[in-house]
């Protein structure tokens, strides 16, 4: 019977510095992912395929297993795009957005009220 994958857990951390996020996807590849940003929007994909072939002198047997899944996140104005990088360690997907500098030094303001 195939092995059914659900949509992996996925974390995003804050601290002043960036945005981590963290994608739980143990058994792939770092080649099986794709990671785009278009528009705002970034985008990890994957797909993993495996066949599997079983011979014996009295029976065949062929199974085909197809994994994917795609989550997307909306990137805020304040993230350094050129900056973005990911790693894929020991079955976690780590994606890392820095802030940019001119907007962690604005801590911003107390706005009075007239």
């Amino acid at each position: 019977m195939p092995e059914q994958f659900n949509v992996p857990a996925v974390n995003v951390v804050e601290d002043e510095n960036k945005f981590q996020i963290e994608v739980a996807a143990p058994g792939f590849k770092k080649e099986d992912f794709k990671v785009q940003l278009d528009n705002d929007v970034l985008t990890i994909y994957t797909e993993k395929k495996e066949e599997k072939e079983e011979k014996d002198k009295r029976y065949r047997r062929r199974e085909f297993n197809y994994q994917s899944f795609t989550r997307s996140f909306i990137v805020p104005d304040y993230i350094d795009k050129d900056k973005i990088d990911a790693e894929y360690k020991d079955g976690i997907l780590f994606i890392s957005l820095p802030k940019l500098k001119e907007k962690i030094e604005s801590k911003g303001k107390e706005i009075k009220i007239k």
